[in-house]
């Protein structure tokens, strides 16, 4: 979906600098650290070599950016698209290091990003990009279990992450008994983590369903609690959305609009998602899917500020500007994409007294689940692994001495890895948003500003512990 902001508008970088500044005068944090916090630590940019599968040589862009070295490793998404340049990168790994700080994962903030559109490379030429990238990014030391950890972003999935493990184990394998801990969002063949895949979208559903049943949120909002029957639109249908709108929809939300990039659907009866999905992903259109009205290129958009309940935009950056935000008719704005909305149009969106769910809460629950993924990698054992009889033998014991008649139908086994992950999860998007909602309330500031102090106070607390500023 192009996107339109006002020429008068910062880019991505700039915005995420706005929200950071009025954040920090907020946070009582040291000035000097709110320097440091306020600049990225270094960032690459290198040209990959491809011959193409018809002989051509093309010469293709490629990035790292390290936003913070507070912690390490560094950790942050790798995304293939042709919108990839300096200042996105920086920004997405600044909002990286915002988001592991709030979300309590003892990461930096990264990124990384190739300059290609992926639908116009085949296979073979997509897995030859991935492996030079990859080879570039150890020969800079910008990547390795303990220095920079990647993971998938738009573009890419885990097939690349496959590729990446692949080449990094084969050039270091040898020496580093932790290599396949270079990368998370693999596949659970190559040492992934079983619930990565729709971590996501889950832990946006999971945010926003403990928020909706808090009672002082909802009566600010002026809605009852609870996400079933609210009426939902997603804009994305790529990973985050789709999966953020398959689980706010098997828990009995209404999703009355699904918005992609070149076409968008409107069902005032609500859509099955799963239908939908199979749509997309036969058709890469909704053109001729079968529903109350299908919006066509020029106007997908419009469908973005049809009434609802919860927006959530899971796509990308800047797509909520000052052009558009006062069209707005949703009551809470979750942000599944990074930085979905500009910095003009949450001060327009808060005069309008709409929630806005923001991406460095929201969407962490990608990079909570990689750090799950890491630390499996780096303690070689699967999830629950080791607990799984015991606690199924537990349960049993327990059962039996209570002399429980309908033991037989009860399902005694232990935790899968799916069902640990699953839990931690839900958790920690709990212990985020609660930490969130309530700085907001004793500050009196939106749930965005809420956020950033949080990381901020955060980091700073670490640059003091750590015995003051960098050497």
């Amino acid at each position: 979906m192009e996107n339109k902001t006002a020429e008068a508008e910062p880019d991505f970088l700039g915005n995420t600098s706005l929200f950071f500044e009025e954040a920090a005068k907020l946070s009582g944090v040291s000035q000097d650290y709110i320097n440091i916090m306020s600049k990225v630590h270094c960032t690459i940019k290198f040209n990959i070599p491809l011959r193409r599968d018809n002989g051509v040589l093309e010469i293709i862009e490629a990035y790292r950016s390290q936003h913070s070295h507070h912690q390490l490793p560094c950790k942050g998404g790798i995304r293939y698209s042709t919108g990839v340049d300096t200042q996105e990168v920086e920004a997405l790994a600044a909002l990286m290091t915002y988001k592991l700080a709030v979300s309590d994962v003892p990461f930096g903030g990264a990124k990384g990003g190739v300059k290609i559109d992926p639908r116009k490379y085949s296979v073979h030429e997509l897995e030859r990009i991935t492996r030079r990238y990859t080879v570039e990014l150890y020969k800079k030391g910008f990547i390795g279990p303990a220095i920079d950890v990647p993971a998938p972003d738009m573009g890419t999935t885990g097939r690349e992450m496959a590729w990446i493990a692949d080449t990094y184990q084969n050039l270091c394998g040898k020496d580093d008994l932790n290599a396949l801990g270079c990368v998370t969002g693999k596949p659970v063949s190559m040492h992934g983590v079983d619930g990565r895949t729709e971590a996501t979208g889950l832990g946006i559903f999971y945010g926003t369903r403990f928020i909706v049943e808090n009672k002082d949120f909802c009566a600010k909002y002026l809605m009852e609690p609870g996400v079933k029957g609210k009426v939902c639109i997603v804009q994305g249908f790529g990973n985050v959305g789709s999966f953020t709108a398959t689980f706010f929809y098997e828990n009995g939300a209404k999703i009355v609009a699904v918005v992609e990039y070149n076409s968008a659907i409107f069902d005032s009866k609500g859509i099955n998602i799963k239908d939908a999905l199979k749509y997309w992903r036969e058709m890469k259109s909704f053109k001729d899917f079968p529903c109350e009205k299908v919006y066509q290129e020029k106007d997908a958009n419009d469908a973005l500020f049809l009434p609802c309940d919860i927006l959530l935009p899971c796509a990308m950056e800047n797509v909520i500007n000052k052009t558009n935000a006062d069209r707005l008719k949703c009551k809470i704005l979750v942000e599944g994409a990074n930085g979905p909305t500009t910095y003009a149009a949450q001060q327009i969106i808060d005069k309008m007294g709409i929630a806005v769910l923001p991406d460095i809460a929201m969407n962490s629950g990608c990079v909570t689940v990689s750090y799950f993924e890491w630390l499996k990698n780096i303690s070689h054992v699967r999830l629950g692994r080791l607990q799984k009889g015991y606690d199924e033998q537990s349960k049993k014991q327990m059962f039996a001495m209570m002399g429980s008649p309908s033991i037989g139908e009860m399902n005694l086994s232990g935790p899968t890895e799916k069902d640990i992950v699953y839990t931690a999860l839900d958790e920690c998007m709990k212990d985020t948003v609660k930490a969130v909602w309530k700085m907001a309330q004793e500050k009196k500031i939106n749930m965005r500003l809420a956020a950033f102090v949080i990381a901020i106070q955060k980091i700073g607390r670490t640059y003091t512990d750590k015995g003051g500023l960098y050497m």
